[in-house]
């Protein structure tokens, strides 16, 4: 057996296999990193939860990426594009892409009683995706867009509480516009509720003939495409790649299109979720920086009581370099111990948050009704690889002092 691990086996064991005096003082170290480690564990794994639902809640209404008419005009009635342009084909067809569907959108006000509304119809036609409403929806049922006479409407529950119109009755719709258009009756087939209050207002979503039919636009022009992505950190270079690829349709028409991704269509939403990437960073410091300095305070009391087994070892010959492996082994165990109990308990605690959603929130203010969890393997073994490098690196400074102890002044005889 190595030298200093049965050295180590003996400081932890006793020689009695009890454990030694200092057993109060590992359990404190052993306390402090697993605390530590299940604090970072659980503020990770709250942060990645946030980013997943919302950026899911955000895809839902409108895709990952964008493309549209580029307009001076940034409202949400911009002019059309065609929907046979050459470069589509080819943006369906790159990898990471899931699915492009095009859509028409055009404000509206909606009136029920006395109640009145501002709102955005999109019409969408059956190759959108419609299971981000179906996870998401209260009473009724989804809209039939394949049928082009259809006037059905899925609306929010907040929306259907404003207007105190339920699923199964029908709103009345004004269009602001020249030529004036005549007022529409949309029958509201069912609710659904996010949690996004900004955006559930807003929306309601209908088939996308009978938006073509109101803005007089011919079968083969629409407002834009939603593009899904499998891998949402992929916004950025594939939207890059679209781009790149919407030049074909300036050559072949002179038609200029817009590429936008989420970060660009919702920035107040990543401005918030940038926040608490801040506050996270902050959590996560500190509690490195708690760990560490307590082995750091725990590995000084333990040498301290080991002044005499340190002075008898360089006594019989040991160098600085083997006492000081020795008190770095007893150190990886103190740490192995903390990380194994945190990371039991931070996990733990994830899951039952993630199952059975003990803690709720305001979705008026967080957006999610009760604290999101997201656990990632990579993240995990991250946190654990960074926690010992920095626990391991601060040991460092109490081990310096072992070069100072000298033999002659710590041995006694009784």
């Amino acid at each position: 057996m190595n030298f200093e691990f049965f050295i180590v086996k003996k400081s932890i064991a006793g020689r009695s296999g009890k454990k030694s005096g200092n057993n109060s003082l590992v359990a404190i170290s052993v306390a402090a990193i697993a605390l530590s480690m299940a604090v970072m564990i659980l503020s990770v794994a709250i942060l990645s939860g946030f980013k997943k639902e919302i950026k899911e809640k955000l895809t839902g209404f409108g895709g990952h990426i964008q493309i549209s008419r580029l307009d001076a005009n940034n409202s949400y009635e911009s002019g059309p594009i065609r929907n046979n342009m050459s470069f589509l084909g080819t943006v369906a067809n790159l990898p990471g892409v899931t699915g492009i569907y095009p859509f028409i959108t055009k404000p509206a006000i909606i009136q029920s009683g006395n109640e009145l509304q501002g709102i955005v119809l999109k019409g969408i036609d059956s190759t959108f995706s419609w299971d981000f409403f179906k996870s998401n929806l209260v009473s009724g049922t989804l809209p039939d867009v394949t049928d082009p006479s259809s006037n059905e409407a899925i609306i929010s529950e907040s929306l259907s509480k404003l207007l105190k119109v339920p699923a199964g009755q029908k709103l009345t719709v004004y269009f602001i516009q020249e030529p004036p258009r005549m007022p529409r009756k949309i029958l509201v087939t069912g609710t659904y509720r996010t949690g996004l209050d900004e955006y559930d207002k807003l929306f309601v979503y209908c088939g996308i003939e009978a938006l073509r039919e109101i803005t007089g636009w011919d079968p083969g022009l629409v407002s834009g495409f939603g593009i899904n992505l499998k891998n949402a950190d992929q916004m950025d270079q594939m939207s890059d790649r679209i781009r790149l690829l919407s030049t074909e349709s300036l050559n072949d028409s002179g038609e200029l299109v817009e590429v936008q991704t989420l970060k660009e269509l919702a920035p107040g939403f990543f401005d918030f979720l940038s926040l608490t990437d801040t506050n996270v960073w902050i959590i996560l410091t500190l509690m490195g920086l708690i760990a560490g300095f307590n082995m750091i305070s725990g590995l000084l009391i333990i040498i301290l009581d080991r002044t005499r087994m340190i002075g008898t070892l360089k006594a019989l010959g040991s160098s600085n370099r083997s006492i000081t492996r020795i008190f770095l082994y007893q150190g990886l165990y103190i740490i192995g111990k903390g990380l194994i109990l945190g990371n039991l308990i931070g996990l733990a605690m994830a899951i039952l948050q993630d199952k059975l959603q003990l803690i709720p929130l305001n979705p008026q203010n967080y957006f999610v009704n009760a604290v999101p969890i997201h656990l990632n393997l990579l993240h995990l073994i991250m946190l654990n690889i960074g926690t010992i490098a920095v626990t391991l690196l601060m040991m460092l400074v109490p081990s310096g002092i072992l070069s100072r102890i000298s033999p002659d002044k710590t041995i006694k005889f009784d």
